[in-house]
């Protein structure tokens, strides 16, 4: 899982997805054929069929779509005493953003200390006590006079959580799951694959995800693939004072095959291949139906005349925390069930 750890603590927020990126595209080497960044920061790497398609078809292009943006901040002011300002860049649950330590890259790699203004818990009135912050009530505090911390940081620098990713139990912890870990799936299922697949295929390190789907839908437009299957984490609320009919998913139950969420609903042909094919290679999986949210699934269904989709989904407990958790199980049969689907 070393690959894991590796993605999953580098940051990287929407916009700013270069040093993931570099990452992958160092690491993916000689799996691809070509490989290339697009205008709006996607890498997208090409691997011709390792075998011909059916006599008298041409092969199909499948785009594997894995967003590799994390949900994080960007410096919007520095006031007199240097601490820093946030404007967030995708979904927080500010009662998790308590005292944490955060990175903010600047001229340099500066650590600091996420807090809202407010008094400690010690001062505070039964009232306050109840009361959420919003995002704009929190700073960071660098540590430094302000004539340093401007001379190291600037308006727009981004800001992202800091986390180890260890191994609790049967899981793995940390941040950034969603959705580094497509990218591990992704990867893994195509090196798994081989040279078996008589696809063309495309896996996409899209960009911008969190933020609206962006990176998607213009790679998608300049792809222009016949088959689309987005990869991603999905709820898992297997917990206490969740009723099991809202749980969506439920950890180590294996790859979770999307049928429909708020943004899209997915290809029923594909969908019955994936679940078929599941069944036959006794590939655990679950189906989806999450009733809010989206993944790059639905950018590329709509790019250009259309695109037939898919989504295998992670389940991940604590989603858009720094400790998302997903089983090794789960992980594995989200690579086993692609690398099936690409050589069936």
């Amino acid at each position: 899982m070393e690959l894991l750890k590796q993605l999953t603590e580098l940051p990287g927020v929407p916009g700013r997805e270069e040093r993931v990126r570099s990452f992958i595209q160092a690491h993916a080497g000689k799996m691809f054929d070509e490989a290339r960044v697009d205008a709006m920061g996607n890498l997208i790497c090409r691997k011709a069929p390792g075998r011909k398609p059916p006599r008298g078809r041409k092969a199909l292009k499948v785009m594997i779509a894995c967003h590799i943006d994390e949900i994080g901040f960007y410096v919007r002011s520095i006031d007199d005493g240097g601490r820093l300002r946030l404007a967030n860049v995708g979904g927080f649950d500010t009662r998790t953003l308590f005292a944490r330590r955060v990175l903010v890259q600047g001229k340099k790699d500066l650590v600091g200390v996420l807090s809202p203004s407010a008094k400690p818990t010690h001062m505070l009135s039964e009232e306050d006590r109840k009361k959420i912050p919003d995002v704009s009530e929190f700073f960071v505090d660098l540590m430094l006079d302000a004539k340093k911390v401007k001379q190291q940081v600037q308006i727009g620098d981004p800001v992202t959580l800091i986390q180890e990713t260890v191994a609790i139990g049967d899981n793995i912890c940390g941040k950034a799951m969603d959705n580094r870990v497509a990218s591990w799936v992704a990867l893994n299922a195509v090196r798994k694959a081989g040279k078996k697949s008589a696809y063309e295929i495309y896996y996409v390190a899209t960009v911008q995800e969190e933020v609206g789907l962006r990176g998607a839908g213009t790679s998608a437009f300049g792809i222009q693939p016949d088959i689309g299957v987005a990869l991603d984490v999905t709820l898992a609320c297997d917990l206490p004072g969740v009723s099991g009919e809202d749980r969506i998913t439920e950890l180590g139950k294996g790859v979770a095959v999307k049928l429909m969420d708020s943004s899209v609903i997915c290809d029923r042909k594909l969908v019955d291949e994936m679940t078929a094919l599941a069944n036959r290679k006794k590939i655990p999986y679950q189906l989806e139906v999450l009733p809010r949210g989206g993944t790059d699934t639905a950018a590329v269904q709509r790019s250009g005349a259309g695109v037939r989709s898919v989504a295998l989904s992670v389940p991940c407990r604590y989603v858009h925390t720094i400790v998302e958790t997903v089983s090794r199980k789960d992980l594995q049969a989200a690579v086993d069930l692609l690398a099936a689907w690409l050589t069936k």
